[in-house]
């Protein structure tokens, strides 16, 4: 099995390109949001750290952003949460696809996690900046503030796409970047 991460800005459309390459996708941002609504576990630990924004479950994303902005302590708080709840996630479907020919994470921390490994494939995905910035606006559902810490969270964009072994340009146009995906995948396949 190869195993495919794909990484990139926020906002670059790391999960569209990953569902074109047309093999089992491990999403972490799909993961969070059925922890946050499933996992009571985590919600009790979750509540024991921040009382005053998790008072009912499933856990509100809006309540967690609060959170955050009131103190960006409270993101690592979170983080140390959730994070080994996703890389057991992660774990479960490696194995549940074991027999693949490939395997695609679609992990935002992917590299600044280690989660990725050495001989493990990673794809940048590289959007024009103007573009980034009108789907973040239309998707409204992350605060601008908060996108900030996050990225605070990643590595620098330069960094990721020098760590990749490729580059897909995604200029929001299904045909191009499947047809890309597609060239990658012949390319491992015949290295």
């Amino acid at each position: 099995m190869i195993r495919i991460g794909i990484v990139g800005d926020i906002g670059s459309g790391k999960s569209h390109v990953a569902r074109l390459f047309g093999y089992p996708v491990f999403n972490a941002d799909v993961e969070v949001s059925k922890i946050y609504k499933k996992n009571k576990k985590c919600y009790k630990r979750l509540k024991k750290v921040l009382p005053l924004y998790i008072k009912s479950f499933p856990v509100r994303k809006k309540k967690l952003s609060e959170a955050i902005m009131e103190n960006k302590n409270n993101l690592k708080k979170i983080n140390k949460i959730v994070h080994p709840q996703v890389r057991s996630s992660m774990n479960d479907f490696i194995r549940k696809n074991k027999s693949k020919k490939f395997i695609i994470l679609d992990i935002p921390l992917l590299l600044e996690n280690k989660m990725n490994r050495k001989n493990d494939i990673v794809v940048f995905v590289n959007a024009r900046k103007n573009k980034i910035n009108k789907r973040l606006k239309r998707r409204n559902k992350a605060n601008l503030k908060i996108i900030k810490k996050l990225k605070k969270l990643q590595l620098p964009v330069a960094v990721k796409r020098k760590k990749s072994n490729f580059v897909i340009k995604n200029n929001f146009k299904k045909n191009n970047v499947k047809k890309n995906a597609k060239n990658i995948l012949r390319y491992i396949v015949n290295a």
